[in-house]
This record gives structure tokens, C-alpha cells and sequence, in this order.
């Protein structure tokens, strides 16, 4: 169990990321790609992914284990919370100084009871890891970047909805549902006790494509506080690329009704904003959810549909999003 304990002053300071970071989905995406669950989700992406890799897998294995503890340097913090991208957190990786490299290897080594595992020689692991992860990252992540953020986005949009509805405590009780919030104290399941003292730090939320179940925390209470949550994935694969159904998208009404969405509706608003029944909005939002033009998840009672990279791309009239 992690208990994450939080004061008035904490909850003042309790914020949302504004899009994915890339070592993180980097780092757990690596957990995925030998984790043989979660196959609706993953299983395409899995395929697709291995042949492009060329020999990152045996150094990143080294220092990333299929489950427990993995070094905190490894997914750089940044002052003020903001994600990285994949070139601003090589960098931040770049500047770890090497008593922490150190100090968290050796700490990675005891947890596996494999010490000779773990490479030595910071400097020269250092510039061969960040080889590794960025040839990973190329073959990983970059091709599927719009489609990470669109999930990131959707899971903004319901949080959003939580925080306006009631404020910093509905935004946490809104949280999936392996996090629990129990005022003072933010709960979740976890493979180990954890307890974590925010001391008016505050907390970042960090939504995750590549994390599954549970949610992850630094090893290290003094780095600021993170807390990196799987998002909830939609009924429709979201690497699916688009089918049969997109035949069905013709016709003013189911333009407007896409045009209707924005920047995120319940399926109530669509109706009014799309000037159509309730009933219609539903069966719209259905067709175009499984033509892969948007996500819907639940907020509460409603549901709350957003668009994905492709029903972004159709309405402009352009090219599918490209990586930010």
C-alpha cells in the first residue's frame, strides 16, 4: 500500500501535468514490452515494436527490471513539474551527478541480490544508456506519440472536469480506481508499504499510456513528488488504425457532431452543441468512437468524449498530429 500524506497546503498545491513525459512512458513502455498481459491494449504496439529494436533491449535490462525498484535518475524531475520531452530529459539524465548514479545502482544491485547485473563506470554506462534509450525511444515511442498524447489529453479532460465540479478533492477522488482518496491521506495499491510525506510540497499527477495497474512513485522522498497514474485506456484500441467504419462518417450531421466535441463534451452537451437528440448523440458518438475519431470515458454519471489524433487530423483537413 503507498500512502501519500497531504496537508491543506498540499492540496493547494496538488496539479495536473500538461502532457505526457517521454522517459516516463519510455521507461514503463519497457516494463510493457515484456509483460505478455494487457494484450488488447498492447499486444499490436508489442508486435510492431520489437523488430524495429536493435540491440537496446540487453542494456536497458540491466538497469530496468520487469518489476520492483528502477533508478529515479532515470526519469529526471524538472523544476516546476513540467514534463520533458525525450531531448530536454536525455539532458536532465546527462546532468545526474555521479555520487546519485552511483548511489542508485548500488541500491538497484541489493534490490536484485545481483550485484555483478548492474554495470559500474557511470561515465561510460551513462553515455551508453542514453544510446540505448534513445535508439528505444525511436522505435518505441516516437511512432506512436500522437496516439500516447491523445490518451493523456482524454485523461486530462475528465480530471479537468473533476477539479472544476469540486476542486482539488474531487480531482483526487476522480483518480482510477486502484487510487483512493481518504482525506488526509491518498492511497493506493502498491506492491510495497510506502508512506510519503508531501510537507507542503505539493503533488504532481502524471497520466501514463505505458502505465498499467498500479501507480508509481520516486524511490527517493526528498525528489519532488510525483505521482505517475495508468489512464484509463477506451473500448477501441487506440493504435488501431482506422477501418471499415470510416465509411460510415459521411454526412453533415456526423461532421457537425464531431465539430461539436472540441476540446471535450459529455455526451448531454454534444446533443445541445450538435443540436441533435440525446439519443443521436449517443449513436454519432458511437459510430465515431469506433471509427478511432475519439475517446470516451466515464466522469461520473456521464461520459466525456474527446478526440483522438486521427478525428484531429480529419477535421483539419491535414496530415495525423505530429510528435510535440
Amino acid at each position: 500500500m503507498l500512502r501519500i500524506h497531504m496537508s491543506g497546503v498540499d492540496l493547494s498545491k496538488v496539479r495536473m501535468a500538461t502532457r505526457p513525459d517521454a522517459l516516463w512512458e519510455t521507461i514503463l513502455s519497457f516494463h510493457r514490452l515484456r509483460d505478455r498481459r494487457g494484450s488488447t491494449v498492447f499486444g499490436k504496439w508489442r508486435t510492431e515494436t520489437r523488430p524495429r529494436l536493435n540491440g537496446e533491449v540487453r542494456l536497458l535490462a540491466a538497469v530496468i527490471p520487469p518489476r520492483g525498484y528502477f533508478p529515479d535518475f532515470l526519469t529526471p524531475s524538472q523544476e516546476g513539474g513540467e514534463p520533458y520531452g525525450i531531448d530536454a530529459g536525455i539532458e536532465a539524465l546527462r546532468d545526474t551527478p555521479p555520487l546519485r548514479i552511483r548511489a542508485e545502482l548500488a541500491l538497484l544491485a541489493a534490490e536484485r541480490r545481483e550485484a555483478g547485473r548492474t554495470p559500474d563506470g557511470h561515465a561510460e554506462l551513462l553515455d551508453r544508456l542514453i544510446g540505448a534509450l534513445r535508439g528505444y525511444h525511436r522505435a518505441a515511442i516516437e511512432p506512436y506519440w500522437p496516439h500516447i498524447q491523445a490518451s493523456v489529453e482524454a485523461d486530462r479532460a475528465v480530471r479537468g472536469r473533476a477539479l472544476l465540479d469540486g476542486g482539488a478533492q474531487e480531482l483526487l477522488a476522480s483518480l482510477p480506481p486502484v487510487i483512493r482518496w481518504r482525506a488526509p491521506v491518498l492511497e493506493a495499491d502498491y506492491p510495497v508499504d510506502r508512506e510519503l510525506h508531501l510537507d507542503g510540497r505539493g503533488l504532481l499527477l502524471q497520466p501514463s499510456y505505458f502505465c498499467r495497474v498500479t501507480p508509481v512513485v520516486y524511490r527517493d522522498p526528498q525528489l519532488p513528488p510525483v505521482l505517475v497514474y495508468p489512464v484509463t485506456h477506451s473500448r477501441a484500441p487506440v493504435f488501431a488504425e482506422p477501418g471499415p467504419w470510416l465509411g460510415r462518417l459521411l454526412g453533415n450531421t456526423r461532421s457537425t457532431v464531431l465539430r461539436a466535441i472540441g476540446n471535450g463534451c459529455t455526451t448531454s452537451e454534444l446533443a445541445r452543441r450538435a443540436g441533435v437528440s440525446l439519443a443521436s448523440a449517443s449513436q454519432h458518438a458511437c459510430v465515431l468512437r469506433e471509427a478511432g475519431l475519439i475517446h470516451t470515458l466515464r466522469h461520473g454519471s456521464s461520459v466525456l468524449h474527446t478526440l483522438t489524433p486521427l478525428g484531429g487530423s480529419l477535421l483539419r483537413g491535414g496530415a495525423p498530429l505530429a510528435m510535440s
